[in-house]
């Protein structure tokens, strides 16, 4: 089995090298990431694709998260990295391109002693008819959520989601 790797980066970007994923997250380093959102407009607002991570998944398992998320290979851009990931993911092939909308640092101490410290790019597509067959090791169940129905729960039961996903929604409001 390949060691997956991290691109280790400074706070504006510039890349500083890579480590094995597993420590990355045991260290707190500050790596790249993405998430995926997918939208569709629905009867009278738009809905966002949803997925509630695996049990499994080596930090955040149950909870609910955007589309799909990840963290690039060496010489992948953001956008093959995350069309790459929506495959792997959610066994969705029809989406061809991705906007980068926007970007922040967070970092959030984690369940099974793991912190996420990552520079993510939020990556966005509408996606009004497309084929979902999700990968059992990586989502537990997925949905699409109407934008009202998701600022509802993320005011009423934060905890329900992963730590980054109030960000990524924000600013993927804020710029699609």
């Amino acid at each position: 089995m390949i060691e997956e790797q991290v691109i280790l980066v400074d706070p504006q970007g510039r890349e500083l090298g890579v480590q094995e994923k597993m420590q990355a997250h045991r260290d707190g380093a500050l790596h790249l990431a993405f998430s995926v959102l997918l939208y569709r407009d629905g009867k009278n607002e738009r809905e966002f694709l949803m997925h509630q991570r695996a049990l499994g998944k080596y930090h955040s398992g149950g909870l609910w998260t955007n589309t799909c998320c990840s963290h690039p290979r060496q010489g992948e851009s953001m956008t093959q990295a995350g069309i790459r990931r929506l495959g792997e993911e959610m066994g969705i092939a029809d989406i061809a391109t991705l906007s980068d909308v926007a970007s922040f640092v967070y970092r959030a101490e984690l369940d099974n002693n793991l912190v996420e410290h990552e520079l993510d790019h939020v990556l966005v597509a509408p996606a009004p008819d497309i084929a979902i067959n999700p990968n059992p090791e990586e989502v537990l169940t997925y949905r699409w959520w109407r934008q009202s129905e998701l600022l509802t729960a993320l005011e009423q039961a934060p905890q329900r989601f992963t730590a980054w996903f109030p960000q990524v929604l924000a600013l993927a409001l804020a710029n699609t």
